[in-house]
């Protein structure tokens, strides 16, 4: 055998040309191999893309009824009982204990899911309402009450003098009672059979909307009467006489308007008529038809009174304080309060219990179901000395 021959796995000896014959053979079916896996690779991450394409799309749509898998138990049970009435798996969910409390037909309905109802808070806290710059408290019982010390607690300096004991304290009780505020959205029991028709995020919207515009007005002008006690029914006295349990005014010194030479003067009349631990945190409150004349109002200097902010979801700004436009507040008139100045955090408090109820009837405006919603909610002045009104007329 020579030099240039070599051996093969049999023991027989080869030639060097078909050695490496063997050897790019061998190594051709190993990169095929090789190849063959990567391919494989790919295929299966691209059928997990696909998978993680088609759930992410599954998710965008409406919530249909075969989704409802997917709900927790008291959405799922919720939504059955709006779609059909059926009400066995809600009564289930308050006999194992599961409901939050659900309350029964027999009580006026049952409480909606935690979404929705989160849904609704969200859009009322979020919308140009007394309730957007009020205090906002959750009450379990019929009524809140507010305890108000008029009198100063004693105080010195250690060392200079002795603390005096605090006087007598003079407080005044103020209840606020919780009245039923109620909406009655309308649907065909055709739509409601459409499993497309998302019929969560449809009440949520008609419900908000209907509980939006009545608390709005009751804030402002309600009479207490069935309804929370709004801040403008209140006795009004000129702010130079101010006396607690009533709101004090500054007059603009013209009937229906503005001062011709000065009209900005009694603007800032108003913003230093409050007190100094108030006017920090003060905003405006106006109608739009207001805001309006007030935008075109100018200071000594003949500069605009009113800036626009660049940054979305800011309020305009008067004299630096935030403006609230609700269309409640009454038009500029003779003797109109149209304009409110002051910390409605501390002046003006919104008691309302956690729980809203649904009730379903598909009886009293056949062939539509009617849902009955209900809460309970109160309002009323809490600080008499936190809010001052603007008054356009002569004193």
């Amino acid at each position: 055998m020579t030099k240039t021959e070599s051996i093969s796995r049999t023991g027989e000896a080869v030639s060097p040309d078909t050695g490496s014959r063997a050897a790019v053979a061998e190594f051709m079916r190993e990169f095929k191999g090789f190849r063959d896996d990567i391919d494989d690779r790919l295929k299966q991450q691209e059928n997990r893309m696909t998978m993680l394409d088609r759930t992410a799309r599954r998710a965008a749509r409406p919530v249909l009824a075969s989704a409802a898998e997917g709900e927790a138990p008291h959405q799922k049970a919720f939504a059955a009982y709006l779609r059909s009435g059926d009400d066995d798996a809600l009564r289930g969910l308050e006999l194992e204990g599961k409901a939050m409390s659900t309350a029964v037909a027999a009580d006026g309905g049952y409480l909606v899911d935690p979404e929705t109802s989160s849904t609704i808070k969200s859009v009322l806290s979020g919308a140009s309402s007394i309730r957007q710059v009020a205090n906002v408290v959750t009450v379990e019982a019929t009524a809140y009450d507010v305890l108000v010390d008029h009198t100063d607690v004693g105080s010195g300096w250690a060392g200079e003098s002795t603390v005096s004991d605090s006087a007598t304290p003079s407080l005044d009780r103020i209840s606020i009672p919780l009245y039923e505020l109620s909406a009655l959205p309308k649907v065909s029991q055709r739509l409601l059979d459409d499993s497309a028709f998302d019929i969560e995020a449809w009440l949520a919207g008609r419900i908000a909307d209907k509980f939006l515009r009545a608390e709005a007005a009751a804030f402002v002008n309600g009479n207490g009467s069935d309804k929370p006690t709004g801040f403008l029914t209140h006795t009004k006295i000129d702010n130079d006489s101010w006396a607690w349990d009533k709101l004090g005014y500054v007059a603009t010194g013209t009937d229906a308007g503005f001062d011709d030479t000065e009209p900005g003067d009694a603007l800032v009349d108003l913003v230093y008529a409050l007190g100094a631990r108030y006017r920090a945190n003060g905003t405006f409150v106006m109608n739009s038809k207001t805001a309006g004349a007030v935008r075109k109002v100018k200071d000594g200097d003949g500069r605009f009174m009113w800036t626009d902010t660049l940054a979305e979801g800011e309020p305009a700004r008067l004299m630096g304080y935030p403006v609230l436009i609700a269309e409640d507040m009454p038009d500029i008139a003779s003797d109109s309060y149209s304009i409110a100045f002051g910390d409605f955090g501390a002046g003006y408090t919104v008691a309302e219990r956690p729980d809203l109820r649904v009730l379903r009837d598909p009886f009293s405006a056949k062939p539509h179901v009617l849902f009955y919603a209900t809460k309970r909610v109160g309002g009323d002045v809490s600080d008499f000395a936190a809010i001052k009104l603007l008054k356009f007329g002569l004193a």
